[in-house]
């Protein structure tokens, strides 16, 4: 009997606890045996042969924790094992959500595979003659196996022809006329762009430096590195000292924090400054292909225009590139998409993308037809009071071509109006920027009545009655208090996104060795911007342009540290 009862104890359904080995628990000279009881669920019983196919990924269970009382109670050693189990399927669980994270889907680069107009980038078509891309199905069939890449759209041949063809539209697009892109679009197609190992190529036009400067381009390049073209240098005042608008330039890319490699001063009229890129891109592109990005209208197609002309002196597939280069227009938003261009030898790809359009900029606002005046044309001269125009019928005229400025209203076009409401007497305000937009200048109490009566005559743009009726304004005002230490030279710039800029100098120095005969060494101006509604007003440290730019210009002492940091300029 004491055999049988034995025997019936050791059977296959009992396990002594002491033959599970584990070093951190310790031995004992008695062992209670336990009881494991095993059930399956009727439908694993019926499959126990089928395994499905998702459960080979699924992660392990659990097992439920002991519990029973008396001869059935847990020891020590149970309560080990089930909490390593627990642990074990944790750190599995962790790890699965790790990998799961990791797997984020990115934004596919834009392929190249589909052909496109060589001049903005749009995709060809034969559907719709009016939209970007258009060929005649003629041409498209004759060249369709071998030579699309070749083609050039209908509307890129109207724009090198002097016509004003805008496609965009949307935040940041343009009013009037077709809009089949929407700048939004424009934006997803250089989302890819913070995902890759590139070299981004940075184009800001100094005209327009802080407008066009594009503050989140951190957002749309991420870490790579920038190799910043400041251009349209040679639209700066005769005169001016380059080595003060390079440090000036400088000083203000710095507190951007952006991972800038160098900085270079440019023309692409006169090809100044483009070799000093060229070499720096091949010192740095290290296989890697070069994006060309900026704001619209910064100049990106001219300027690798230029950098194709002088690269193609040295190296042949250059010369190759230049006979199908992008499309070159004052009209914004004249690129449509990226457009591969095989620029070098030893391996990479140039890209010219679309400008990035700035609901904040001039030319957001203002009507198709009037976007070419807000571009200057030649040198700009800087238009100071009291040389501008005074309206004939204006009967206090006499008193307002003296230099007090106080209580005056001055109006740049139908887009700006300074209010000046407390200044010194000999304060002297020089505006920058196209020569189409004339300044008139008001007592401050006419100054709403003048401006509705000559919106669209006078004050252009907008340009026409028609334009002015559809005008939304100068609904934006901005008080500005402006302080001064030093008489001697100009107090700050206020600079106006997308049209130029106004330097505001504490005293007026027209007349060379005139005595000033205010005493007053520091002090505060009180000026009123009125600019459309979405138009920023930057006011910043003054550029240093001019002959008398470089007199009054002061470089700041570097420590060996910024020094080191600070990227150097080119010119």
């Amino acid at each position: 009997m004491a055999l049988k009862t034995l025997s019936t104890f050791l059977s296959p359904l009992t396990l002594p606890h002491s033959s599970i080995f584990n070093p951190r628990i310790p031995n004992s000279s008695y062992t209670k045996p336990t009881i494991i009881l095993c059930r399956l669920p009727q439908s694993q019983q019926t499959h126990n042969n089928k395994t499905p196919l998702a459960a080979e990924n699924q992660l392990p269970e659990p097992r439920p924790a002991t519990v029973g009382t008396g001869a059935a109670a847990p020891t020590p050693g149970d309560r080990f094992l089930e909490h390593h189990r627990s642990v074990e399927v944790a750190k599995l669980i962790v790890k699965e959500n790790k990998k799961n994270k990791k797997k984020k889907e990115k934004p596919l680069k834009v392929s190249t595979a589909v052909a496109c107009c060589y001049g903005c980038g749009a995709p060809l078509q034969t559907s719709e003659k009016d939209a970007p891309g258009y060929v005649d199905s003629e041409t498209y069939a004759l060249k369709k196996h071998h030579q699309l890449r070749s083609v050039l759209c209908g509307r890129c041949k109207l724009l090198s022809h002097g016509h004003m063809i805008t496609a965009v539209g949307g935040n940041g697009g343009y009013s009037g006329g077709k809009q089949f892109v929407m700048a939004e679009q424009l934006r997803e197609k250089l989302a890819h762009l913070r995902y890759e190992k590139a070299l981004i190529v940075k184009l800001v036009d100094i005209v327009d430096f802080n407008g066009s400067f594009l503050a989140r381009v951190r957002d749309l390049v991420g870490a790579n590195p920038i190799i910043l073209v400041v251009t349209k240098v040679d639209l700066l005042p005769k005169g001016t000292d380059f080595n003060c608008v390079g440090d000036w330039v400088v000083e203000a890319t710095t507190k951007k924090n952006l991972n800038v490699l160098s900085v270079h001063l440019t023309s692409s009229k006169s090809l100044v400054g483009i070799t000093g890129v060229a070499s720096e891109i091949q010192k740095e592109k290290k296989g890697r292909d070069v994006y060309i990005l900026g704001s619209a209208n910064v100049g990106k197609s001219a300027f690798i225009t230029a950098l194709l002309k002088l690269m193609a002196q040295k190296d042949p597939v250059a010369a190759a590139a230049q006979r199908y280069k992008p499309i070159q227009s004052a009209v914004p938003g004249t690129t449509l998409g990226p457009i591969q261009i095989n620029a070098f030898l030893g391996g990479g790809k140039l890209y010219d993308t679309p400008g990035v359009h700035l609901h904040h900029r001039q030319a957001a606002v203002v009507h198709s037809e009037d976007l070419p005046a807000l571009a200057p044309q030649s040198r700009l001269r800087g238009q100071p009071f009291p040389n501008v125009q005074v309206p004939s019928e204006n009967v206090a005229a006499s008193k307002y071509r003296s230099s007090d400025l106080n209580g005056c209203s001055l109006f740049w076009g139908g887009l700006v109006r300074i209010d000046v409401l407390k200044v010194l007497p000999e304060t002297r305000l020089t505006f920058y920027g196209p020569k189409s937009l004339k300044i008139y200048m008001v007592p401050t109490d006419k100054a709403d009545e003048f401006y509705q009566k000559e919106v669209g005559v006078l004050l252009t743009p907008p340009t026409g009655k028609e334009k002015a009726d559809d005008w939304q304004g100068l609904e934006t005002v901005r008080q500005l208090q402006i302080k001064f230490e030093n008489v001697e030279r100009p107090a700050c710039d206020v600079a106006i996104s997308g049209l130029g800029w106004i330097s505001v100098e504490p005293m007026n120095r027209l007349v060379k060795g005139s005595e000033s005969n205010s005493e007053q060494a520091a002090g505060e101006l009180h000026l009123a911007v009125h600019v459309p509604k979405p138009v920023e007003i930057f006011v910043r440290p003054p550029m240093p342009v001019g002959k008398s730019g470089a007199q009054w210009y002061q470089y700041r002492e570097l420590t060996e540290k910024e020094d080191e940091v600070r990227p150097k300029w080119y010119f």
